[in-house]
Formats: structure tokens, sequence, C-alpha cells
């Protein structure tokens, strides 16, 4: 195949309108391109390169933010996927970066691996997962991004840089900024990540009052290798879930009950309460009264990705910060106490989880121990006031906010939470000078 004959581009010759999960971002670009190779990739990033035009990848559209954006040559991922390489010695498997998640969960299970930790949902694709941060909770296990152990870039001259932490010095500097590179260092076109053998966790879910998850929070995390919770706004009542490692057997969720809960109440009614209180705000505490009274415990055991991950049907904006682990009791008060003395009507549940510190410059959780608060509003509702309220309570606690997910903030501020942003920005300038991966989005985050 040749290089040439490896790159497809939009049907008519026209790029497509591209729009992310959300609807709440839209790109007009001038060529939108699906490479199948790597050196394909390159000769697009070349090409775009002398053109003058701008190069960004996207993946499945689930960041918020307009990270992917541009009006150059938009790269799209769909033929760039699979798994390529599997060492079981070393404990590795080497992915295309189009790949999405779900279908690197389900491939490593096919062959008896599984990742260590991961998100909550696993529609993006690995290459989007890494570069905005994305994370699950974990009192020992980090990030995505924080189980990699190589990836190979296309930079903006187009060559093609492999890189680990077992390379050159250079290479070591670029694999430690590009784990989290917001796309801003080349374009990531093949990853490898640490695996293990697969193992079972046991999930048990339980309501509890939001005064006691609070007070026993330092508690519940030391005792758990995966704790989370989600407070429902306008009541006093969480859903915690507490994810461990188990000898088995396996005891999945019986089939009805998981369609019951994953699907009929939490996307389809969920999706119903939604509607009604995008249409009448007034209702929404009371539906979530009655949907906070109507959680039972339930527990059961499964492979990771199965007890990880859920399904997410019911579109929504999210804001995502993360904070010093020590102050997010104080954090959540304060949130509280917003919820009970403004007019803001939230349907969706406040989201709680944490990460052990790591060394990735632009990790959320980068040299912190972290914890992680997400809010969300239902697609189309008013967020704007909502989330600002919350973010100046983040940003007090010298809150970092998701790569992927709505926030206002700018590379001044940025560069005050972040000890290694100098480190990155610097790396950026001696990679891409001319800013053939940049946009607007970047410039605000990232400064010129």
């Amino acid at each position: 195949m040749s290089v040439r004959s490896g790159i497809r581009a939009a049907k008519d010759g026209r790029a497509a309108t591209w729009r992310n999960w959300a609807g709440n971002v839209t790109a007009a670009p001038q060529r939108t391109v699906s490479p199948s190779t790597t050196q394909a990739l390159a000769e697009v990033v070349r090409r775009a390169a002398a053109d003058g035009l701008r190069v960004k990848a996207a993946g499945t559209g689930h960041s918020f933010t307009a990270a992917a954006l541009t009006d150059g040559v938009l790269i799209r991922p769909e033929r760039l996927t699979g798994i390529r390489a599997v060492d079981r010695a070393a404990g590795t498997v080497t992915v295309a970066a189009g790949t999405p998640l779900k279908e690197l969960n389900a491939a490593l299970a096919a062959r008896g691996l599984s990742l260590t930790n991961m998100g909550d949902i696993m529609e993006q694709t690995v290459s989007g997962a890494v570069s905005t941060g994305t994370h699950g909770t974990g009192r020992d296990s980090a990030s995505v991004a924080a189980q990699l152990k190589g990836l190979e870039l296309v930079l903006a001259d187009g060559s093609v840089l492999r890189c680990s932490a077992e390379g050159t010095e250079e290479e070591q500097a670029v694999f430690a900024a590009a784990r989290v590179g917001l796309g801003a260092l080349g374009v990531v076109t093949e990853l490898t990540f640490g695996v293990e053998p697969e193992f079972l966790l046991t999930a048990r879910e339980e309501p509890m009052p939001f005064d006691r998850v609070t007070e026993e929070f330092d508690q519940l995390v030391a005792e758990n290798e995966h704790f989370e919770f989600y407070w429902f706004p306008h009541t006093n009542s969480c859903n915690t879930k507490r994810n461990n490692r188990s000898a088995g057997p396996a005891a999945p969720l019986p089939r009805v009950r998981g369609w019951v809960d994953d699907e009929l109440l939490s996307n389809g009614v969920f999706q119903a309460a939604c509607a009604l209180g995008k249409a009448v705000p007034a209702t929404v505490p009371g539906v979530a009264r009655v949907s906070s009274r109507a959680l039972s415990a339930r527990s059961y055991t499964d492979i990771p990705y199965k007890v990880f991950t859920s399904p997410r049907r019911v579109r929504f904006v999210e804001m995502e910060y993360a904070i010093p682990r020590t102050a997010l009791v104080e954090a959540l008060r304060e949130l509280k106490a917003l919820m009970e003395r403004s007019h803001f009507r939230v349907s969706f549940p406040v989201e709680v989880r944490t990460a052990p510190a790591d060394d990735i410059p632009l990790s959320t959780a980068s040299g912190r121990e972290t914890a992680y608060v997400a809010v969300h509003m239902y697609r189309g509702t008013p967020h704007e006031g909502y989330f600002s309220a919350v973010e100046r309570i983040m940003t007090a606690h010298a809150g970092r906010p998701h790569w992927g997910k709505l926030h206002s903030r700018d590379a001044e501020y940025l560069a005050g939470v972040y000890p290694r942003f100098a480190e990155f920005t610097a790396l950026r300038d001696r990679l891409d000078p001319n800013r053939v991966f940049g946009n607007d989005y970047l410039r605000r985050v990232l400064g010129d």
C-alpha cells in the first residue's frame, strides 16, 4: 500500500462538519482525512504544514471542550485501530491510537488480560483518553495515562518519534509530557500500555447519607482499592461504590437486574426525569428526593471493565475539578451550602473520585494526592451559572480543571497550579514552534 492510498478524504472532496458527543462543539475544517497507517498520517501532517494549515486529531468526541477544534485539517481515527502487539513476558499491549477503549477492553479480555484501572465510560479512543487525562478512581492505581509504557507520535515536521521512559534523554522528556499532551505536541499514533492478567472485582454499591460519607471519607478511601460516590443535589443522599479485588467466583449482575438498573433506570427513566426538569425546573428537587430514596444496595463480582464502566446514554455537559484530597470534604460542604442557598436546579448527581499522585507534568494528579469533583447538566439546560459558581469553590482550593471538560481557566492560572507547567510549554516550543497543532483552546490554556 502506498502512503497516498492510506489516506482517505471526505467522499465529496469537502470536509464534513464535525460535532462532539454533547453537541456543544462544532468544527468546519477545510479537510477531513482518515489515515490507516502512521506513514500516511505523517504525510497528512507534512502536507498540511506546507499548505499553512493547522492539524488536529479528533476521536469519538467525548471531550466537552474545543481541544480538537480546527479550521484546517481534521484527522479522524476510524482506520487507525486494533491491537498491534502483545508481549506477555513484559506485560504490555501495543494498540493503534484510534482504537476505542471498549474495543481494547474486549480484546484484552479475550486474551485473559486487563488494564489495572479505567474510567467509568469506554467510548473514547485510547489516544483521546490519555491525551486529556481520563481517570477512574483508585487508592493506589492511577489514570489511564499513568499506565502507559511507550507511545508513538507524529511531530510537526512529519517525523515519527517513538518514546518511552527507557529512551534517550529527549525521548524520555517527550514521553513524560505526551502521556497527557492535549494534542499540543503531535498526533499520537500508537500506545503501549502496561497490562496484567485478568482479575475479578467485587463491587459493593449502597446508599449512604452525605454527612456520613464526608465524615468517613478518609476511612472509606483507605479501606478500599477503588472508592467513589455520587451526591444528589437537593438531598442529603449519596450512592457509594466500593470496588475491591476478589478471589471469586464471578457473580455478575443477573441479566434482568442489570438491564433494569443500568438501562431502564440509569438511562431510560433518568432521561425522562432530565427532560421533565428541563421543561419544568421546579420539579427537579422533588424528583431528586424520590430518585435518591429509590436507591438500593447491590453487590456483584465480574471482570474489571464490566465493573468499572457503565453505559451513559443521557447526553450532558460536564465540568470536573481535581483538588488536593485533603480539601475534598471542605469543598463538598461548600458546594452543598451553595445548592441550599441558590436557585440552581440540578438533575445530575455530583460525582466524587480519587487518585494517587503521579509524575505526569499536566496530569490533574501531578505531584499530589487528588480528589475529583464532577458536575453535570442535561444537554440544552443552561449550565453557565451553576458551573461558574462551582468553579469558584474549586479554584479557591487550587483546583485543576479536567482538560477535556468545560472550564474557564487560562494559562496564567494553570501555570500557578501545575508546578511543571513551564516544562511542558518549553517542550511544546521545541517540538511545534510554528503551532501546527495549535488552536484557540490551546492558546487559552497553554499561552502563545
